[in-house]
């Protein structure tokens, strides 16, 4: 019970992928992020540091200025890339349906995911929506019982 169905290597806002699983048919969807703050408000210890109190500090050892200056240009990589918004970040929001009928449209996610990000293939944004799949799964469960307690013929609102 997994999605044998990839994101790509690149992906948009919008790109989804489907399977099937316990008899429901479950779509994970990339879903822009709403949060404006860039990489290094969002992570402690992203910019790197000399200084061993700090949360980027790179470690002791030789060769620290190397790592240093490599780990910089890095970062500097990084930023320059989502701010000309090469990559981004998102959301990996889980559906459910029955037989064609969504019975929720977000009945899971993860926010803060990056997307696209230098260097990644993307293959995390699967295994996100495939750890999410039994959380999904539950809630589909869930809104089918609430709706089979329903008396027929009584409608609920």
């Amino acid at each position: 019970m997994t999605f044998t169905e990839r994101f790509g290597s690149f992906v948009c806002p919008g790109d989804t992928i489907t399977c099937e699983a316990g008899g429901f048919t479950i779509m994970a969807a990339i879903v822009l992020d709403d949060c404006p703050d860039a990489p290094d408000q969002r992570q402690d210890g992203f910019w790197p540091s000399l200084y061993i109190n700090d949360p980027g500090f790179i470690g002791p050892g030789n060769g620290f200025r190397e790592r240093f200056a490599k780990a910089q240009a890095e970062a500097e990589t990084v930023m320059e890339g989502w701010r000309k918004g090469d990559w981004f970040y998102c959301g990996i929001v889980l559906s459910v349906a029955l037989e064609g009928v969504t019975l929720d449209t977000h009945a899971a996610s993860l926010w803060g995911v990056e997307a696209n990000y230098p260097g990644s293939d993307n293959a995390y944004l699967t295994e996100v929506a495939n750890d999410l799949l039994p959380e999904a799964l539950d809630t589909a469960r869930a809104v089918l019982a609430r709706l089979r307690a329903i008396p027929a013929g009584e409608a609920r609102v």
